[in-house]
């Protein structure tokens, strides 16, 4: 049955009024929901809109879950238990891909020379100047042994056919944890902060903005988000992802 309005023009202005306001909240809702998404995108894009710092910081947060992975390759060759080869070849190839190619790139090319150039100018300071220029000098030293250690990790991952091969395979990881972990320790400490005293706070926010526009002309988007996805996959495949079962009982 078809309903008709009141005839009172009471009614029928009340009814009118109704009608508008299910018409305007109509309307609302999804302007409401757009405007929701785009705050959620603003949002989203602010916290991607990190500094140079965090940037490498949790870049480093990438490395260290992998070196937890590697940590677990070593534990099951020593015990003679089997391990997936591919999960493994897949996080050496993280570090490869986004730790050396990437995040150590950005360090070669941009940090390093600003921590070169501070040395140079620098005279009342120049105790100082010249630690940081030492302990840059170490950093790049230890960039090239990592990269070779990645490329002996990735071959022995290649033809483990004898249990000396996978005793060989541990030494090299037992190698890498033991040299990146006091190296990035020592950048997130001493290095990343000093980088604030060295440059002006334009240059520092400079930084940053060129480190953004690099990883996504490298990854087609934010190549931290990505790499955390496959990390987060490995993990879980290995049997380290649940956080309760590093702690001590």
């Amino acid at each position: 049955m078809q309903t008709i309005p009141p005839s009172n023009p009471l009614h029928r202005r009340s009814f009118l009024h109704s009608t508008g306001k299910l018409a305007a909240a109509a309307v609302a809702l999804p302007t409401a929901l757009l405007a929701q998404n785009n705050a959620a995108r603003q949002q989203h894009d602010q916290a991607e809109n990190v500094s140079a710092n965090e940037r490498l910081m949790r870049e480093h947060g990438i490395l260290q879950r992998v070196v937890v992975m590697y940590g677990e390759v070593i534990r099951r060759i020593d015990a003679r238990e089997e391990f997936p080869l591919k999960t493994v070849t897949d996080s050496a190839l993280i570090i490869r891909n986004f730790v050396e190619d990437s995040h150590q790139k950005l360090e070669e090319d941009y940090l390093f020379p600003l921590f070169r150039k501070y040395y140079r100018r620098q005279d009342v300071l120049r105790l100082y100047a010249q630690k940081l220029l030492d302990l840059v000098d170490i950093l790049h030293d230890q960039h090239q042994a990592e990269r070779r250690l990645t490329d002996r990790i990735l071959s022995a991952l290649q033809s483990l056919k004898t249990h000396d091969d996978r005793q060989k395979l541990a030494h090299d990881l037992r190698a890498f944890i033991h040299m990146v972990t006091p190296h990035a320790a020592r950048e997130d400490t001493v290095l990343f902060p000093a980088l604030r005293v060295i440059v002006t706070r334009q240059e520092f926010d400079s930084l940053g903005e060129k480190f953004d526009e690099i990883e996504h002309k490298t990854f087609g988007g934010y190549g931290f988000d990505i790499y955390l996805d496959q990390v987060t996959a490995f993990e879980k495949y290995l049997g380290v992802y649940d956080l309760a079962q590093f702690t001590p009982r």
